[in-house]
């Protein structure tokens, strides 16, 4: 069974992320098939991606379960991968929309917090618990979000999110019950359709700041302070 489902609707994209038996939380094999399905989608006429979670959790973020069989490096580069795949999703020139249920956790919030319209079901969670074990992941992305002084408490406190209050907060554009799904994608369409390629590509350009190298250089940095694994091992305990 694929890790990922890769469906096409004319110019919509849909990916699904599909190990729901493992809350969809990002192991190697699926944020490398991400990747490919985002390199087709570059040179393709997708004008809208639609990003869902297959089962009763949207994200579980960084799969963590075979983490002590890696070597630092190995479980770094998973780290870096992702952070790959979060910029590209970010800096897209084509419209993205996340349609989120249940968990929403680690990296698997980022990935809902860098789509342009953030859908999520009434009794969707959010949770950002990196900072616990001193990972710099989306830090900048998410304070361009909902601004840094908010940033700061939602990622240093890591607390579980409701999704009404990640709505007040703008972490989440909309709070909808998956059977009114249909109707968000409709109007994500309708909306990307409206510019042609070239304009919607340069109006993300000039409407969000380009951090992306100084993004990686800070995650990279906060992968080899001390011992990554045994933060890991720390956070994980606690």
């Amino acid at each position: 069974m694929s890790e990922l489902l890769v469906a096409r609707d004319g110019a919509i994209l849909t990916l699904t992320l599909n190990r729901p038996d493992k809350a969809n939380a990002l192991g190697a094999d699926l944020v490398e098939a991400l990747h490919a399905a985002l390199d087709g989608a570059a040179h393709d006429d997708t004008r809208l991606l639609v990003l869902r979670g297959a089962g009763r959790n949207f994200c579980a973020g960084f799969d963590f379960g075979a983490f002590e069989d890696l070597g630092v490096a190995d479980l770094s580069w998973r780290f870096v991968r992702i952070e790959q795949l979060l910029q590209r999703l970010y800096h897209a020139p084509y419209a993205t929309l996340a349609l989120a249920q249940g968990g929403c956790y680690g990296a698997g919030a980022d990935l809902l917090a860098v789509c342009d319209e953030r859908v999520c079901a009434p009794e969707a969670r959010l949770r950002m618990p990196g900072w616990k074990f001193g990972l710099a992941l989306g830090t900048r992305r998410l304070a361009a979000r909902i601004g840094a002084q908010a940033a700061r408490r939602l990622l240093g406190a890591a607390q579980i999110v409701e999704s009404a209050a990640a709505l007040r907060m703008g972490l989440v554009t909309e709070v909808a019950a998956s059977a009114a799904w249909a109707d968000c994608v409709t109007r994500a369409s309708i909306a990307a359709a409206s510019l042609e390629v070239g304009a919607q590509a340069r109006l993300h350009g000039l409407t969000q700041s380009d951090t992306r190298a100084a993004d990686m250089a800070a995650l990279i940095e906060s992968l080899t302070e001390g011992d990554l694994k045994a933060r890991i091992r720390a956070f994980r305990a606690a």
